[in-house]
């Protein structure tokens, strides 16, 4: 009994010792088993330690960082990245010699391997992150059917993918020195059309449509969608995980259209011409249209079908009857002038905007009760309708614009309308007095590039007959007279200019300037007198008074 105590008390003394003296020698160290970056610094002293680091992990960190995020695979610059190892935190991280012996005899028996300790610049470290994943990040690709020519393709699913940013940092800033490629996690972005879904559509739907053309019965012709037309007009949409055919109706008529355009009647309004200096009816007709909508909506069950029998449709037709007859047209009333003025002056290229415009207007109808816009009626005034640069007048100087002198037009019209006595229904004088139009009695009109109306010139017709607009265009001047009925007879009485405001003086731009000289601005009051026509009673006074800003003089450079 006492042999073996006596051993145990020998084996545990030397243990004892050997604890001692391997705490003795290794105090201060790094502890065993331990490596960073893949350099095994366990045993070592902090210094020596550090300096192995610093000679084998230096090096790599002006080196391109390679990573593999699911399907991609690329590199970054750390130092773009703004990431700077911090050495004594990496080693500190370690920790000091374990006390505890059975952790320090496991020690002998095991590894632990640690990252970096990593200081990144945060507005370069975010940005990096934002290249990686424009880089990484890939939307899903949707299963879909797409036709070359009349050829159904099946479009395979692809599964997207995002990187997981916040992991992928903690990642990037631990292991980034340690000379490997590392690997950054994502996330799987899934897809809802599957391969079978493709194959269904591909199969039960796209291959049926295009499998033979469809015939389309009209009144007299008939007409063709071939395959091509079809795959034009068919399209599929992923809805509730299914592929959904879409039909686009405009592509399909303008497949089978121009077969049938001689089956239809287009329709006309009842026109006013002006023959020999008198107004006169030019019939209207009833159009006899395609009703599309009617036509297609059993598209999709002929479509479906294979047998070239069942390939029909039938074109459904329905009257169109024109918004003014001929009936309605004569009995407007429109007999004789009721208000006409005439301006001229204008400078040839604003003569071609002025005749465009003219010759749009001529033969308008207004009924009663309603009201004309000129922007409205005219739409877009650009070039592709035949308007040029012209002449205008901007912020009191000269400049130029597509559609200058539509201006002068409206004037001529407002003062027909106005002395035909017609209801004002919106119009604005220019900012700046022109000496060619009647001072406190004209007007102009503005669009956006668009088309889109700015400043609109309205009159209602506030008779119960009706009114037609005749325009005479010459190189020289511009003719506005309205036809109708007479009702009223105008007085126009313009008051004397007050407030006058004197000009100053500003300089023009560096290039293309052109001096002009100051003008007064003022204010001036009309009034509009309207006398019943047949009794010559007065009606109505109708004042409106405007002012004209000052146009202050325009001095070029040179001529300083």
């Amino acid at each position: 009994m006492r042999r073996p105590a006596v051993i145990a008390a020998a084996v545990f003394g030397f243990l004892v010792l050997l604890y001692g003296f391997d705490l003795l020698v290794t105090n201060g160290d790094v502890p065993r088993g331990v490596s960073v970056a893949g350099v095994d610094v366990g045993g070592m002293s902090h210094n020596k330690a550090e300096g192995l680091l610093r000679e084998e992990i230096e090096p790599r960190l002006s080196q391109p960082v390679g990573y593999t995020a699911g399907e991609t695979e690329g590199e970054f610059d750390p130092k773009q990245a703004g990431l700077r190892l911090d050495w004594d935190a990496t080693l500190d991280q370690a920790g000091d010699q374990p006390l505890n012996p059975f952790t320090r005899i496991a020690s002998f028996f095991s590894d632990r391997e640690l990252g970096v300790v990593t200081d990144a610049e945060p507005n370069q470290f975010d940005n990096a992150m934002k290249a990686l994943r424009q880089d990484i990040d890939q939307e899903p690709v949707e299963g879909n059917v797409v036709f070359e020519g009349a050829e159904p393709k099946p479009v395979e699913p692809k599964q997207g993918q995002a990187l997981d940013v916040e992991a992928a940092k903690d990642r990037i800033l631990a292991h980034w020195a340690s000379g490997t490629r590392l690997t950054l996690p994502v996330e799987s972005t899934p897809v809802t059309i599957t391969s079978e879904k493709v194959r269904a559509a591909l199969t039960e739907v796209a291959e049926p449509a295009v499998s033979a053309p469809v015939v389309v019965r009209g009144e007299g012709d008939d007409g063709e969608l071939t395959p091509e037309e079809i795959a034009a007009g068919l399209s599929f949409e992923a809805k509730d995980g299914e592929l959904v055919p879409r039909i686009d109706q405009k592509k399909i008529v303008e497949g089978v259209e121009p077969d049938l355009a001689e089956t239809e009647q287009e329709g006309r309004d009842a026109e006013i011409v002006f023959e020999g200096g008198r107004p006169t009816v030019e019939p209207s007709q009833d159009g006899n249209q395609i009703n599309w909508d009617k036509t297609l909506e059993p598209l999709p069950d002929v479509l479906a079908t294979t047998d070239s029998g069942g390939r029909e449709l039938k074109a459904h037709y329905e009257k169109q009857p024109a918004e003014i007859t001929t009936e309605e047209a004569e009995q407007l009333g429109i007999k004789e002038v009721i208000g006409e003025f005439t301006t001229g002056g204008f400078a040839p290229d604003s003569g071609v905007n002025i005749r465009v415009v003219a010759e749009e207007v001529n033969g308008a109808i207004v009924k009663p009760g309603e009201t004309f816009s000129l922007n409205e009626y005219t739409g877009p005034r650009g070039k592709p309708q035949g308007y040029v640069e012209a002449g205008i007048i901007e912020n009191g100087a000269p400049g130029t614009a597509v559609g200058g002198g539509i201006s002068q037009f409206a004037t001529t019209l407002y003062n027909a309308y106005y002395f035909a006595g017609l209801k004002d229904a919106g119009h604005r004088e220019h900012s700046y007095y022109i000496s060619r139009y009647p001072e406190g009695r004209e007007a102009t009109v503005f669009q956006n590039p668009d088309g889109s109306s700015v400043i609109d010139l309205r009159f209602t017709n506030n008779t119960d007959t009706g009114v037609a607009i005749q325009t005479i265009w010459t190189p020289n001047d511009i003719t506005v007279k309205l036809w109708g009925t007479k009702h009223y007879e105008v007085e126009s009485i313009t008051g004397d200019r007050t407030d006058f405001v004197e000009p100053g003086e500003a300089k023009g731009p560096e290039e293309n300037c052109k001096p002009s000289g100051g003008q007064k601005g003022f204010t001036v009051t009309n009034t509009r007198v309207i006398k019943d026509a047949s009794t010559g009673e007065v009606i109505r006074k109708e004042p409106r008074t405007v002012t004209y800003k000052k146009k202050d003089k325009i001095v070029c450079p040179k001529d300083d």
